[in-house]
C-alpha cells in the first residue's frame, strides 16, 4: 500500500477538522502516516484513518526515517514553508495548495475564509479523493468516563486571546449548578490553576476540577458522555462536534465561519461579537445553553 505522509502539526481542533479528509485518503487506498504533536497520537488512532504517527510540532521539521513517502500531503497551511518541510523528505508526489513560490506544484487555490473542514476536503477532492465533509464523528474510547452526564466547562485555551474571562465562566457555572446540573471543569495540567480559580469563584468543590487529571482518551470519553460542553474556541469544542454533544462556544478572534461547528447542527451554538471574546456576555451564554439543550441531538 502506498504511504501518504500528512503534515497537520496543530492542536486537537486542527486534527479533528481534518478527519473527513484523512478518512478519504485512507478509503482511497493510502496508508496514512500523520505528522502531528506527540500528545495527539491516541486521538489520531481513534479517527480510524491513521496507520502511523510521526511526532511533529509546527514547522520545526518532520523526523521521518522510513522509506521515501509515495505522497506527502500538506494539510498544515498554504505554504510555502509547510510545503518546503515536506519537500525535504523527497516524496514522489506533493499534494498541497498552489503557491507562486513553487510553480511546479499544481494544486487548488487557497481561500482565506473557507471553513477548515471544507478546505481540506476540497484539497483531497482536487487530487481525486471521494470525501464526505460531514464525516466528523469519533468512536467512544473504551475507558471509564470520569464524570458521566456532567456539564463540561473548559475555561482554558492554548491562545490567551481566545479565552473568555474566568469570572464569567464562574457565573455560568453558578447558574448551571443552581439549575441542578453537575458541572466539572476541565483543562490541561498547565491550566489547572485556572480551573481551580473558576471553581472557587463559582463555589464548586475542588474535586470537580478535572483539569490536568485526564488523559486524551479519558477526555474523549468525558465529552462523549457529557450533557453539555461550554468553552472558548479550543479542542474540546471540536470534541463536542465529533460526539454530537450540545455545546456553546465563545469565539474570538477566530471566526466561527472558519472554525465553528457545522451550521446544520442546531445543538451547537457559536457565539461571536467581533474579534474580542469579552464582547460576549454571561447572559448570551446562558441563553444559548437553554437553546441548545432544547434541541434533540441526532
Amino acid at each position: 500500500m502506498s504511504i501518504a505522509l500528512v503534515l497537520r502539526a496543530l492542536g486537537v481542533g486542527g486534527l479533528l477538522t481534518a478527519v473527513p479528509a484523512l478518512r478519504a485518503l485512507r478509503q482511497g487506498g493510502l496508508n496514512v502516516v500523520l505528522a502531528a504533536p506527540a500528545e495527539l497520537r491516541d486521538l489520531a488512532v481513534l479517527t480510524g484513518a491513521v496507520e502511523g504517527f510521526v511526532p511533529a510540532r509546527g514547522l520545526e521539521g518532520v523526523a521521518w526515517t522510513a522509506r521515501r513517502p509515495d505522497v506527502a500531503v500538506n494539510m498544515h497551511g498554504p505554504g510555502p514553508r509547510s510545503h518546503l518541510v515536506l519537500m525535504e523528505l523527497r516524496p514522489r508526489r506533493l499534494w498541497g495548495f498552489t503557491d507562486p513560490a513553487l510553480p511546479r506544484l499544481k494544486g487548488p487555490r487557497w481561500e482565506d475564509e473557507e471553513h477548515e473542514v471544507e478546505r481540506w476536503c476540497r484539497l483531497v477532492r482536487w487530487y481525486g479523493s471521494r470525501v464526505d465533509p460531514g464525516d466528523l464523528a469519533l468512536p467512544v474510547p473504551l475507558v471509564a468516563n470520569p464524570a458521566p452526564g456532567s456539564v463540561v466547562v473548559h475555561p482554558g485555551g492554548r491562545d490567551s486571546a481566545r479565552r473568555w474571562p474566568p469570572e464569567r465562566f464562574a457565573e455560568v457555572v453558578k447558574t448551571l449548578t443552581a439549575e441542578g446540573m453537575r458541572v466539572v471543569v476541565t483543562g490541561t495540567r498547565r491550566e489547572r490553576p485556572l480551573g481551580l480559580l473558576v471553581a472557587a469563584q463559582a463555589g464548586l468543590a475542588p474535586h470537580r476540577v478535572l483539569a490536568g487529571r485526564t488523559s486524551m482518551r479519558e477526555q474523549c470519553a468525558l465529552v462523549a458522555g457529557a450533557r453539555l460542553v461550554v468553552s472558548a474556541h479550543t479542542g474540546v469544542a471540536h470534541l463536542a462536534t465529533a460526539y454530537g454533544v450540545p455545546s456553546v462556544i465563545v469565539f474570538g478572534p477566530d471566526s466561527p465561519g472558519r472554525w465553528g461547528p457545522p451550521a446544520d447542527r442546531p445543538w451547537h451554538r457559536a457565539l461571536a461579537r467581533g474579534t474580542d471574546t469579552r464582547a460576549v456576555t454571561v447572559e448570551d451564554v446562558v441563553s444559548a445553553v437553554q437553546g441548545v439543550l432544547s434541541v434533540p441531538c441526532r
